[in-house]
């Protein structure tokens, strides 16, 4: 593995056993500061158990997990790893639909929690700045007063993006964010994330290859819990291995 230094999620020969099956073998993969990962692989290949050992859901039986070059993210609960700046989105949106959008993002900033500092909070002129930077992000500022129920499906996962902005991640974990969602939405939605990930991590779980495709970044396919390739998205997609245990099916 290379120097953990550096970056910003370092996993290295991570295992974990279900009633004797492993559903993560001895994986290894290191996502840099500012850098987009896109992870590929069939149903089964571990994609899902690997964002809950990053997320704190799930304990490696064997292995390491560095958050930002030092910090050991298995000796964490989820709460605490969730504080230190891993957002994960999930890939059905949770939004507060009977709230405005505007509401939504304000409710998801980063905040004292108190009573005290609930009851008497009032939106700061840095909280306003902040609320209208996320929104130009998501491409909701003209649906900001509009509550989230009446989004379109794309635009409450973009909503949900701009939940997780609020809470200033440094990663960004979302697991198949374009499932649902139009054309023109999935086009705009791989423009969104690389804005994004000009200025923090992201790691793409996805399916759809042209998706991928329009995300141009690194690309690592799993395949029963472990690496079977990585690099770019036309280097991985020729790999004879990845063509035999996943396009070609």
């Amino acid at each position: 593995m290379a120097e953990k230094t550096g970056t910003m999620l370092y996993l290295d020969g991570v295992s974990v056993a279900f009633d004797g099956f492993k559903a993560i073998n001895n994986l290894s993969l290191i996502v840099h500061p500012a850098e987009m990962l896109a992870i590929i692989g069939p149903n089964g290949a571990g994609k899902t158990t690997m964002m809950d050992i990053i997320t704190g859901k799930t304990r490696p039986d064997d292995g390491e997990v560095l958050f930002d070059g030092r910090t050991d993210l298995t000796r964490l609960d989820e709460a605490a790893i969730a504080n230190l700046g891993i957002g994960r989105k999930f890939q059905k949106p949770t939004v507060f639909e009977s709230q405005t959008v505007w509401d939504n993002l304000e409710m998801a900033l980063r905040k004292p929690r108190g009573i005290f500092s609930t009851l008497f909070y009032s939106v700061s002129a840095e909280d306003r700045a902040r609320i209208e930077e996320i929104l130009d992000t998501v491409r909701l500022t003209r649906r900001q007063d509009d509550l989230a129920a009446n989004l379109s499906h794309g635009q409450k996962q973009w909503l949900e993006i701009g939940m997780l902005l609020a809470q200033d991640p440094k990663l960004l974990l979302v697991d198949e964010p374009v499932a649902g969602m139009t054309d023109s939405e999935t086009a705009e939605t791989a423009k969104l994330l690389r804005e994004i990930a000009t200025t923090r991590s992201v790691v793409v779980v996805e399916h759809d290859m042209s998706f991928v495709r329009d995300l141009g970044a690194r690309v690592t396919c799993l395949a029963e819990g472990s690496v079977l390739a990585e690099g770019s998205l036309a280097q991985v997609s020729a790999n004879p291995l990845v063509i035999e245990r996943y396009l070609g099916r």
